[in-house]
């Protein structure tokens, strides 16, 4: 339960990335604002957000019991599915759909490649047991489920080895767990030890495949994640023993970390969910409510279309080829961040990652160890970064980028600065297509966007990847390195609910208005028992519709309970025009799901925005390449010395603790009232 924050109290938001491990923290009385960073620790995420957390309280100088909430963004469940570092986990389904999870939809993950394979299913086919029973499509039973065939199961789950999780997984469960419900409950008697996933717990909605392949997951990361938030639960709690802890979802709110344990499926993008969310609230601040986000990390870009202050979201997603279905703000990975290693591929051409140093050897420049060029040791060579990164805690040796870059160069036969200038094109390349598959693969034209770049790369590449799509605006956030932080302290708790309901809109809404109201009532009192306290309360209402015939559906989102269908086909016509370009006003349609969204808003405070009141000098003059023929003298500037209302024209580099910005010739940046930078590019 969320309670309401004592007043005065701080906020800490705190997300794990691959490379660094970004803190934000905001004192909801009086506006103070910190931001911290220290390198990550993949063998154990927690290691680093204790020492991090210690180190805040020290920097800031505040004690444990003054953190009223620690909201937490976590990658423990995507890198167990990337790593597949999960249970070994067993499934129960109806008879003869055990190889359900094995044909799937029968999608090719590379239609060109005749040896791809799809990833086999996390539970092999000896650990699939079947029992005999079977609803249909309406909920009815057709095969009773018996106590025999309930005891025969038993006795095949004791013969499994090794078995820590379980994934329970009936046709048309959605329509009626009561059998699912009934083996769930005689497996956690007889073997208390087992995790168990429920389908029509972890997503009651048609689709089978999709509802099972998504229960399988969450029972394949059950044991490591719950083990994960307990540990951290315990440490924070004896940290900060007054902090209500919550963990990012990657639907864009927070839930609890009972929850999360229970379904961590729902954590498989929470981080880059969460740079989303902080991404609308620093756009809302600049008056900029259209916005697609450029999320640069150590070993991936995030990219997601916001519009109109609202993230896109998406109910079908692929993680490690893996189908998840559940309520996902729509973010597009791809393997290209600072540490992407550059190399010469057979074909003798330059490739850039998606092989990634990491935190752990790191880039070159990093000294710890890494010997292969990456992304970040191109940007040290051609000058655009400082040569002391995360407020002084990492110091870049120029000398070992050189040694690399010129390795490469000489493999490739050209010069060190082509070389460089290559391995940032390269990426630049990789970061917008994902950023079209976001946009213009979806109907929407990049140039009416406002690209905001964070992360701790962000601000390096963001004018080339917007000249490259012809975006003339770019909005750099107050704290772009450590966004996806502070997103968590603007987050919600939100909660989710789905029924399926295949019906025609025929002018009967009747019982439409049923589930309306079940889910709405269902919403309400997850908002009574889990939100006490909060601010504000709120239910939101959408559907997915299609018309009749279709295979997929639009989530089509309404204000209040539809009153009849001709609000309805109204909605879901402006949708579809959207979408695709065309409506058909007289083609028959049809709802498919109805949702309902429970969101809470917490005590979030306001920052203090003031800035310095008189321009300060530039730290240093450098030398930099933004093309072959010659570098360009550059001022460095320190963010901190720029007042609200400073104008610089290009080039120049602004850095700061989290991060750093690249203005190149011909653009201007400009310090905006939310003490973010506006940057407008002449050349787009």
């Amino acid at each position: 339960m969320f309670d309401q924050e004592t007043k005065g109290g701080w906020i800490i938001g705190v997300d794990v990335g691959g490379t660094f491990t970004d803190f934000a923290a905001r004192n909801t009385a009086t506006g103070a604002f910190a931001v911290h960073k220290r390198p990550s620790t993949p063998h154990d995420p927690s290691e680093a957000i204790l020492e991090g957390f210690r180190e805040l309280q020290e920097k800031i100088g505040i004690s444990g019991d003054d953190v009223s909430r620690f909201a937490h963004g976590t990658t423990v469940a995507t890198n167990a599915l990337l790593q597949r570092k999960g249970a070994k986990v067993g499934v129960v389904t109806t008879r003869g759909f055990r190889d359900l999870l094995e044909i799937g939809r029968q999608v090719r993950p590379s239609i060109y490649d005749l040896q791809a394979d799809a990833p086999p299913p996390l539970a092999d086919r000896q650990s699939r047991l079947e029992i005999e029973e079977r609803i249909g499509p309406d909920g009815l039973v057709l095969t009773q489920l018996t106590d025999a065939s309930i005891e025969r199961l038993m006795d095949e789950l004791s013969e499994l080895p090794d078995i820590q999780s379980l994934a329970i997984c009936l046709l048309f469960s959605f329509a009626n767990p009561d059998h699912e419900q009934r083996i769930a409950s005689a497996v956690k008697q007889a073997l208390p030890d087992l995790y168990v996933s429920v389908s029509s717990e972890v997503q009651p909605e048609f689709r089978e495949y999709e509802r099972f392949s998504t229960a399988l997951i969450n029972a394949f990361l059950q044991p490591e994640v719950s083990r994960y938030m307990d540990r951290l639960q315990a440490a924070v709690g004896r940290a900060a023993p007054r902090a209500r802890f919550g963990i990012f979802q990657s639907s864009g709110g927070l839930m609890s970390v009972d929850k999360a344990a229970q379904f961590p499926v729902r954590t498989a993008l929470s981080g880059p969910a969460a740079g989303a969310v902080g991404a609308t609230a620093a756009g809302a601040a600049s008056g900029i409510g259209n916005i697609i986000t450029l999320d640069i990390g150590g070993t991936s870009t995030d990219v997601c279309l916001i519009r109109d202050g609202k993230t896109e979201i998406a109910h079908v997603r692929e993680i490690a080829g893996f189908r998840i279905r559940l309520p996902m703000v729509d973010i597009h990975t791809v393997g290209a961040g600072g540490g992407s290693i550059a190399q010469v591929a057979p074909d003798g051409l330059m490739r850039v990652g998606p092989e990634s140093a990491g935190a752990v050897p790191g880039p070159a420049c990093y000294s710890k160890g890494g010997t292969e060029p990456t992304v970040t040791d191109a940007n040290v060579y051609l000058g655009r970064l400082p040569l002391s990164l995360a407020g002084g805690g990492l110091t870049i040796d120029p000398a070992k980028a050189e040694a690399v870059i010129t390795e490469i160069a000489a493999k490739l036969g050209v010069s060190p600065v082509k070389a460089a200038l290559g391995i940032a094109g390269i990426a630049t390349s990789n970061m917008t297509r994902a950023i079209r598959a976001v946009s213009t693969e979806k109907g929407h034209d990049p140039r009416e966007f406002a690209l905001m770049p964070f992360g701790g790369a962000g601000g390096l590449h963001a004018a080339d990847v917007a000249k490259s799509l012809g975006i003339r605006r770019i909005l750099v956030p107050r704290a772009p390195g450590i966004l996806c932080a502070d997103g968590l302290l603007e987050a919600e708790l939100q909660e989710n609910f789905v029924a399926t309901l295949r019906t025609r809109l025929d002018g009967d809404v009747s019982g439409i208005r049923q589930v309306v109201e079940q889910l709405s009532q269902d919403a309400r009192f997850w908002l009574d028992t889990e939100a006490e306290g909060a601010e504000e309360g709120r239910v939101v209402l959408s559907f997915d519709m299609r018309y009749v015939g279709q295979n997929y559906e639009l989530p089509v989102e309404v204000s209040k309970e539809p009153g009849n269908v001709e609000t309805l086909k109204a909605a879901f016509l402006a949708e579809h025009m959207r979408a695709y370009g065309h409506a058909d006003p007289d083609a028959p349609i049809e709802i498919v799901n109805i949702r309902a969204k429970g969101v809470a808003r917490l005590v979030q405070g306001a920052t203090d925005l003031a800035g310095p009141a008189n321009l300060g000098a530039p730290i240093e003059r450098t030398q930099v390449w933004f093309e072959e023929a010659a570098p360009v003298e550059t001022p460095i500037y320190d963010r901190t010395t720029l007042p609200i209302g400073t104008r610089l024209d290009g080039p120049a580099i602004i850095t700061q603790l989290d991060s750093t910005t690249v203005v190149p010739p011909g653009a201007a940046v400009t310090v905006d009232k939310a003490l973010n930078l506006l940057m407008e590019l002449g050349n787009a």
